[in-house]
């Protein structure tokens, strides 16, 4: 009998050595949405793929439902302006529809890092057809579109190129582009200048219009002008991409809308100082202009 003990014992040790953790194993907290998509962010950046998948399954298990409800009252996005409590409240309002899209988002990005790319491609093509206009607050101020980055990933997973937007920020994409200026790598830089204008443009525009000189006042002040600075140096890195790659006309036309549309954007120097992408692209526009007269 003790011997019968003993092999079940040696077992059952050695089905826990050999299986994953099953969801049992994870503490799903107040098992409120937030609460597991925060989990599901914990066990991502910790590239525990159970982990995200307990959480997520158990967040799209509970909310999915309501989420879908959500999700039929939309035909757009619910618009959040900066600054506007109530607009900012009323996303929230659709909490269920918000962390049901974003699970499966992380869903996603695990799967990618596990390379599962089919698993991977239905996860986003999910959040892309059911769950379309959900919302993910970034603590940073700003809500984007986990569908968007859906078929942003989608995309890329389709064309073969290893690229990683990464949580999707402005200063992050600007530090990607200017890697890959530094690598001469003009298809890169267009792809992370591209995304930089494409997501800021709109909030670059009204910090232009909102100076009449450039910001002075300290270094938290300049910077606060984050989407004006991001976009005048993506356009920046743009311009100078095409200028080393030998396309003069290309090169003028980013110089051109960095001067005309964000003339107030800074740019950090790690060395210590702020300079001006516009009065720059200004010089290289009056070099080239000179280069051909």
């Amino acid at each position: 009998m003790r011997k019968f003990a003993l092999v079940v014992a040696l077992f059952v040790t050695g089905v826990a050595l050999i299986c994953p953790r099953t969801a049992s194993a994870y503490d799903f907290g107040d098992y409120k949405s937030a609460t597991l998509v925060s989990k599901a962010w914990a066990a991502l950046a910790a590239k525990d793929l159970d982990g995200v998948l307990a959480y997520t399954n158990k967040c799209i298990e509970l909310y999915a439902e309501k989420a879908q409800a959500m999700q039929v009252e939309l035909k757009d996005y619910a618009v959040y302006t900066v600054g506007d409590d109530a607009s900012k409240d009323k996303v929230f309002s659709y909490w269920a529809l918000n962390d049901v899209a974003t699970a499966y988002y992380i869903q996603g990005q695990a799967y990618q890092q596990a390379d599962k790319k089919d698993e991977a491609k239905k996860a986003y093509t999910t959040v892309i057809e059911k769950y379309t206009f959900g919302q993910c607050w970034d603590t940073q101020g700003w809500f984007w579109k986990p569908a968007e980055a859906a078929k942003d990933k989608v995309k890329i997973m389709d064309s073969g190129v290893a690229v990683d937007f990464g949580n999707y920020s402005s200063s992050y994409l600007v530090g990607q582009a200017w890697k890959a200026l530094t690598e001469n790598d003009l298809d890169r830089v267009l792809i992370f200048t591209d995304k930089t204008i494409e997501m800021y443009a709109t909030k670059a525009k009204e910090m232009q219009a909102s100076l009449k000189e450039y910001a002075w006042e300290s270094k938290d002040k300049i910077q606060s002008y984050w989407a004006l600075n991001d976009v005048g140096t993506a356009l920046y890195i743009k311009g100078e991409a095409y200028r080393k790659a030998g396309k003069a006309a290309e090169s003028k036309e980013a110089f051109q809308k960095l001067v005309s549309e964000f003339s107030f954007a800074q740019c950090w120097d790690p060395q210590g100082w702020f300079w001006k992408p516009a009065e720059v692209a200004q010089q290289a526009l009056a070099a080239a202009e000179a280069s051909t007269n």
